[in-house]
């Protein structure tokens, strides 16, 4: 039986191809398209799914869609009447696209897609639990989701046992810890659903100086999890922008410019709101933790991207592990309403399985044949190297300070690079972080970088309590013997002076609170990338290589040899390691036109 998941219309649309229980395929809208977070209907991530499956959409016995317009369309309607006559140019401009297709659904995937069989729907905050859950590997687990919103919910908590989710408990809109959290993203001049992570690293430069006043006038936090927020302060509701001047007045001043310089205000700010969303999280588990007596937690939406948050979780929530959606937001949600419509409305039971999710390489995968055939068809220069040569000769070159696009088997499913589209480099150089920062990804120079570190050797470097953090979705700290004694002068360091000050003994990858969000590789979820940290780690004696998605700002991860080979050109990466072949950029014909090299190059 094959049953496809699709999100769509919001953000981060996805397609998603479960076949008799096993995850095949799954991918983001965004990868093909080459639109960042693209919300459209995800034709060519189906298509995909189905390549993948070796199946035509005749072979599909169900669709199923992540929520439920009808409901959303509710919420709509019921806010914009609300806040009439406030909202009414937003409302206008949101109807065309509702009637056209994102209202009747039903219509839309059968003209998109081409399909006649039966289409099913979740509701949000079901896939999310479900995406959460049904690929974990615990039998049974308490369920939290948080995210902006779902239909009507923007929070909730349940259980899952074997091949059964159900949710006890939810919070409504407009009360949302992820449109709190976006509306600090918005303040601080950053984009709303892509910019979060931003303030998440912003945050250790800040002092917490604002968190009292987060806390008298925007959001109500009870013990028991719940929130309320202060809808004075918002102008979400009518889809205007996220704050309003009495936000402004509560914070020193209009909002940032986005580009503009970061203040310490603004480093502040996100210092506060990182503070209070990890509160509401802690709160939240631990009432969880005693109304569900579950042992286990499992996450997912939006706000479990949060992993600083995460880190908190799995340090000081009652929960004795915690397991996380690698990709939580709606991406995800593809794959859990294709799973809960195996499991849960089909009935088919489910044995847990840490590796159910493959590790997250879902995508697309090229083989050694297809990368050289276009090589030579492209006429680029290059060297072909033994499958067991190529830990070793990448290996040799980032240990000697080269930056190394590492393109190796299929492509990941979520927002993170996890050692199969990734760019690589030694993480005990002192300047690695500006080099990449500035040079290779074009990106804000405060922005830390993560490591990879192999699974075996990962508590010899951070403080992971005997967890693993396969997904980086973790953060810990450096452990205390890998760091440097500072002086008080460093200690006193304030704001972005604090990134000069050379905290441990691999300063590329730790953060200026001493922290990492970490991705534990082991041999057999990828054994490409931990043969590479392998022969890295004889060299060097370091079992760790900075990790960063293989994109530059503003654009997806690439996903095929040809966006791989792009990226390698436009930017200062000194080698491209594409399957067994190594391409040097000294040998590289100096770079002409994107529009050009598509035209000429793209495969079929």
């Amino acid at each position: 039986m094959n049953i496809l998941g699709i999100s769509a219309f919001y953000h981060d649309s996805a397609a998603a191809l479960v076949r008799d229980g096993e995850i095949v395929a799954a991918a983001q809208e965004e990868r093909f398209s080459r639109k960042k977070h693209d919300p459209r209907f995800p034709g060519h991530a189906a298509e995909y799914c189905l390549k993948e499956a070796g199946i035509g959409i005749d072979q599909v016995d169900f669709v199923v869609f992540y929520d439920k317009p009808l409901l959303k369309f509710e919420r709509l309607l019921m806010t914009y009447l609300s806040t009439a006559p406030k909202g009414l140019r937003s409302f206008f401009d949101q109807m065309p696209s509702w009637l056209h297709e994102k209202l009747f659904m039903r219509r839309t995937i059968r003209q998109a897609l081409h399909y006649t069989g039966p289409i099913l729907f979740s509701s949000h905050h079901l896939s999310h639990a479900a995406a959460a859950f049904f690929p974990s590997p615990f039998e049974e687990a308490a369920i939290i989701t948080v995210d902006g919103v779902g239909e009507w919910a923007t929070t909730a908590y349940g259980v899952g046992r074997g091949n059964h989710v159900e949710i006890l408990k939810e919070i409504n809109f407009p009360h949302s810890l992820g449109l709190l959290y976006s509306a600090f993203t918005y303040f601080t001049g950053f984009k709303v659903n892509s910019g979060e992570y931003k303030l998440m690293g912003l945050a250790p430069y800040g002092e917490p100086r604002y968190v009292d006043t987060i806390k008298k006038h925007l959001i109500d936090i009870r013990p028991d999890g719940s929130f309320r927020l202060n809808m004075r302060y918002f102008d979400y509701c009518a889809g205007l922008r996220m704050t309003n001047r009495r936000f402004t007045a509560l914070f020193d001043g209009p909002e940032r410019k986005a580009e503009s310089k970061i203040t310490q205000r603004e480093m502040d700010l996100a210092r506060s709101i990182q503070a209070v969303t990890e509160e509401v999280m802690l709160n939240l588990a631990r009432h969880v933790h005693e109304v569900t007596g579950q042992k286990e937690l499992v996450l997912a939406g939006g706000v479990a991207l949060n992993c600083v948050a995460n880190g908190r979780l799995l340090r000081e929530s009652p929960f004795e592990d915690v397991w996380i959606q690698p990709c939580a937001g709606d991406g995800g949600n593809a794959l859990g309403c294709a799973l809960f419509a195996w499991h849960q409305l089909l009935k088919h039971p489910r044995t847990p399985d840490p590796m159910r999710q493959k590790a997250s390489y879902l995508g697309p995968g090229f083989s050694d044949e297809e990368i050289g055939a276009w090589l030579e068809a492209a006429r680029i220069p290059h060297t072909r190297l033994e499958k067991e040569a190529v830990g070793r000769e990448v290996a040799r070159r980032i240990a000697d300070g080269q930056v190394v696009g590492w393109f190796q088997g299929r492509m990941e499913f979520g927002p993170r690079a996890l050692g199969a589209r990734s760019i690589l480099g030694d993480p005990r150089s002192r300047e690695m972080q500006s080099v990449l920062n500035l040079k290779i990804k074009f990106r804000e120079s405060f922005r830390p970088f993560a490591p990879s570190v192999m699974l075996e050797h990962a508590d010899t470097c951070f403080d992971l309590r005997g967890k693993d953090s396969p997904y980086m979705l973790l953060v810990a700290d450096v452990i205390a013997e890998r760091r440097c004694t500072l002086s008080a002068e460093e200690q006193a360091a304030q704001g972005f002076d604090k990134l000069r000050v050379v905290r441990s003994d691999l300063p590329a990858i730790t953060h200026v609170d001493h922290s990492a969000r970490i991705q534990t590789v082991s041999r057999e979820s990828n054994p490409a990338y931990h043969a590479l940290l392998s022969a890295f780690h004889e060299l060097t004696g370091c079992p760790v290589l900075i990790n960063t998605s293989f994109n530059v700002r503003g654009e997806p991860i690439v996903c095929t040899p040809q966006e791989a080979y792009t990226c390698f050109m436009r930017t200062h990466m000194d080698f491209l390691s594409l399957g067994c072949y190594l391409i040097d950029k000294r040998e590289q014909e100096p770079w002409k036109d994107e529009s050009d090299w598509r035209e000429e190059f793209e495969l079929d």
